[in-house]
Parts: structure tokens; C-alpha cells; sequence
């Protein structure tokens, strides 16, 4: 959400930046936005004059009434004098209903446009205009075919989509045995790696309510992804970066404090609305599953270093578990309405012969901190707006499915990479049942 003030004196920035997201239908919100808001100020300032005036006024009845006792015809006056009275009271009433409808109108339409995007995103309509910049790892097609990621997973007796579809519906999944285990083992080998980078790890709330929903996501995002818990202001979070950053709302952070620096987990719930390939099915795009992410809270000028380490650290822990991967800037017709600038790291599917998404970073500037006022005094005493910025760190079973691909052999056992054999009870190797 961006200052009034700022849209107030820069508008035709604030129109361009809306046409290179190729969100032209929202260009009047920018003029609508500044007439509500000259309308919003003109009832403060009237409001403001008439509680001036009756101050005034209530002394000038004391006086009145007081002199009376001695000159009967003041009494006359005072009634005149609280007839103004009672007329200002009225159109001060009528211009607080006015105050509370404009502000209310000014912030749905101010929650509708898009935070200024970083001179560097490159631009375009949709994520086909996305721009690799760089890979990391030799992406290698193996000389056996590669079976689809449920096909290996079921060679372990290792998950069961039809008992879940049964329980719970599509877009759930039961795992089981050594894929149940390399599951916990990745989201373990996260955290411990996150922790080895300086964060601090974290277990957030799984729900949280509306104001904090608006404050880190926009409508569109949350009518798409949110679940609603029917008669309770609580939604499930769709990842943890929701509650982590709502964590902060309303707080006065000290500077010295700064950056906040957090990794943590949670199960995600997503509606993941729409038809999707058959790339898509089996475990890659499912209403639930587990996450461990990147959080951090930082001073402005701290957060384009930030975000080059953040997707960095994602680069080196995928590498670390013998996985290719590219890094992909989002062009501007991608990026969701609070972010400044965003990437993706994508893994490399042997089977596929392609890559796909497994990460996402994102700067989001001052948006949801000031969404939810969060803040810090800087080296003047001056209030200021944090900025936040997130990471995914390892969100299986996605990031299995990239990790049972590159890792698998001939003869259909899975190598297990040093960094995870601890977690896996020393296994150097997943041996397929089937």
C-alpha cells in the first residue's frame, strides 16, 4: 500500500508503474484515491473547526449565564449562543459519519494499488516473459527414463493418493515410510542449515485473523489461496511468512534489533483454485503441505543486500543436495501487487528435460509494514517503515519431487547426498521395494 502523500504529489508515477504491471483498469483508482482524500481532509479540517468553535462557544455560555444573575436579557443570548451550539453539534456528527465513509473508501481503493517496483524488474504481462539469469549445476539427462514422481514414490511404498482422495479429497496425499522420512529429513536439514546462517527458528501461529491477512497479501492473492474458519475471524495461513511478518503488527521495533532474521515452519493450506497439466497433479500442487521459509525484517536501506542473500542461500542448499537449479527474475506483470521485486529458483527435472519452481523471494519494501504499521525509530528519532522480505527454504513434497529425480539411479534407488544422511539414520541410499 503506498503513502497517500506519496500518490498525492507524484500520481503520473504512480499511473506508470501501474502500466508496466499491465493493470490499466486500475489507472482511475489513482485520481479516485486523490479526490477522496481531498474530501477526507476537507471534513477533518471543517470537523476541526467546529470542535475549535464549541470550546469557544461553551466558554461564552458560562459568561453569559453568569451575568445574567445581574442583566436578565444575557440569559436570551445564551439560548442563542446554545441553538449554535446544538446546530454545529449536528453537522459535526454528520461530518464524523463522513470522515469514517471516506476513510473507509480511500483505504479499499489505496489496498488496489500496486507498490512501485524496483527499477531492475524486467517487464512484461505474464511469467512468460519471466527472465533466467543465472544456473547453478550441470542439468543432466540421465540415460534411463525417468518415471513420474508418484511412480518413484510408490516403488518405496512410500505415499497412498488413494486413501487420501477417499479421506480428504484431491490435492491430498498419506506418505509413508523412507518418503515419509526423507520428507522430515529435508524440512530438519533446512532448518538446521537456516540456524547455521544466523536465523532464528521459529514456530508461528497456523491461523491468524482478517487484518493481518489484509496487512500481507492483497484481495486477489487471499481469495484465491485463503481458507475461511466459518464463524471465526481466522484464516489458515497459506505459509508461514503470513504470520511471522503479522507477528510485528502495531510494534515499534528498536533499531539495534534490526534485522530481524527468522526461519520458520508450518503447514501450508492452499485452495490452489483452477485446472492444472499433469505436471502439476500428483504432489506438486496440493491444498496442504509443510514449509520451512525465510523471514526477515530489516531497515530499508539493509534490504536489496537482503534479498541477493536470501535467494542465494536457496541456491547453495539446493546444491548442497545434488539438485540443479536457475535463478528466474520475475518480470512485472508477475509480481503480486505489495512486492518490489521477486525471483524464483527453479530445480532441473530430468524427467521433464526442464526446470520448475521450487522457491520464491521476494522484497516487498514498506508494503505490509505499512499495512501493519510496523516500524523503528531511526538515529534522529524519526518514526520510520520497515521493509520485510521472504524466501522459501525447502517446501516439500514439491522439493521431493526434484530431489527423488536428480538423485535417482538405474536401478531405481535414490542416493541419499552427505548433508542429509544424519537425518535419514546414516542411509547413503533408498533401496525401492516394488
Amino acid at each position: 500500500m503506498l503513502d497517500i502523500r506519496f500518490i498525492r504529489e507524484n500520481p503520473d508515477i504512480v499511473k506508470e508503474n501501474i502500466k508496466k504491471k499491465y493493470q490499466d483498469a486500475k489507472l482511475p483508482l489513482v485520481d479516485q484515491v486523490i479526490e477522496l482524500d481531498a474530501k477526507r481532509r476537507a471534513a477533518i479540517a471543517e470537523a476541526d473547526q467546529l470542535r475549535s468553535n464549541r470550546n469557544t462557544l461553551s466558554k461564552q455560555i458560562g459568561m453569559l449565564m453568569g451575568q445574567s444573575k445581574k442583566d436578565p436579557s444575557k440569559l436570551a443570548e445564551a439560548e442563542a449562543v446554545k441553538a449554535r451550539v446544538k446546530e454545529q453539534a449536528d453537522r459535526l456528527a454528520e461530518l464524523e459519519k463522513q470522515e469514517a465513509e471516506l476513510e473507509a473508501a480511500l483505504h479499499k481503493d489505496l489496498l488496489q494499488i500496486p507498490q512501485i517496483i524496483d527499477p531492475s524488474v524486467p517487464l512484461g504481462p505474464d511469467d512468460s516473459c519471466n527472465v533466467e539469469v543465472e544456473r547453478f549445476g550441470e542439468a543432466k539427462v540421465p540415460d534411463f527414463p525417468i518415471p513420474y514422481h508418484t511412480e518413484i514414490m510408490e516403488s518405496f511404498n512410500g505415499i497412498d493418493l488413494d486413501a487420501a482422495g477417499r479421506v480428504s479429497g484431491n490435492g491430498f496425499y498419506y506418505l509413508l515410510g523412507d518418503i515419509a522420512r526423507l520428507h522430515e529429513a529435508v524440512l530438519a536439514y533446512g532448518r538446521d542449515f537456516m540456524i547455521g546462517k544466523g536465523f532464528t527458528y521459529c514456530i508461528p501461529p497456523f491461523m491468524i485473523h482478517g487484518n493481518v491477512v489484509e496487512g500481507v497479501m492483497s484481495q486477489t492473492d487471499m481469495d484465491a489461496m485463503m481458507y475461511k474458519i466459518e464463524g471465526e475471524d481466522l484464516y489458515l495461513i497459506g505459509t508461514s511468512e503470513h504470520s511471522m511478518i503479522g507477528r510485528f503488527i502495531d510494534q515499534i521495533l528498536p533499531a539495534e534489533k534490526l534485522p530481524q532474521t527468522l526461519t520458520s515452519y508450518s503447514p501450508c493450506f492452499r485452495k490452489e483454485k483452477g485446472a492444472h497439466g499433469i505436471e502439476e497433479r500428483g504432489v506438486y500442487r496440493i491444498h496442504q503441505f509443510e514449509k520451512q521459509e525465510m523471514i526477515v525484517v530489516c531497515k530499508p536501506e539493509e534490504s536489496k543486500a537482503w534479498y541477493e542473500k536470501l535467494w542465494r542461500y536457496s541456491v547453495e542448499l539446493f546444491r548442497s543436495l545434488d539438485i540443479p537449479v536457475r535463478q528466474l527474475e520475475c518480470c512485472s506483470g508477475d509480481l503480486a501487487d505489495l512486492k518490489v521485486k521477486s525471483c524464483d529458483i527453479e530445480a532441473w527435472s530430468p524427467r521433464q528435460q526442464k526446470y520448475f519452481e521450487v522457491c520464491s523471494c521476494s522484497n516487498l519494501g514498506d508494503a505490509q509494514a505499512r499495512r501493519l504499521r510496523i516500524r523503528y525509530k531511526d538515529e534522529n528519532g524519526k518514526m520510520q517503515l520497515c521493509h520485510t522480505l521472504n524466501n522459501t527454504c525447502v517446501a516439500p513434497p514439491r522439493m521431493l519431487i526434484a530431489f527423488l529425480e536428480n538423485n535417482l539411479q538405474a536401478d531405481g534407488t535414490v542416493l541419499i547426498p552427505e548433508v542429509l544422511r544424519p537425518y535419514m539414520g546414516g542411509k547413503d541410499k533408498l533401496v525401492p521395494q516394488k
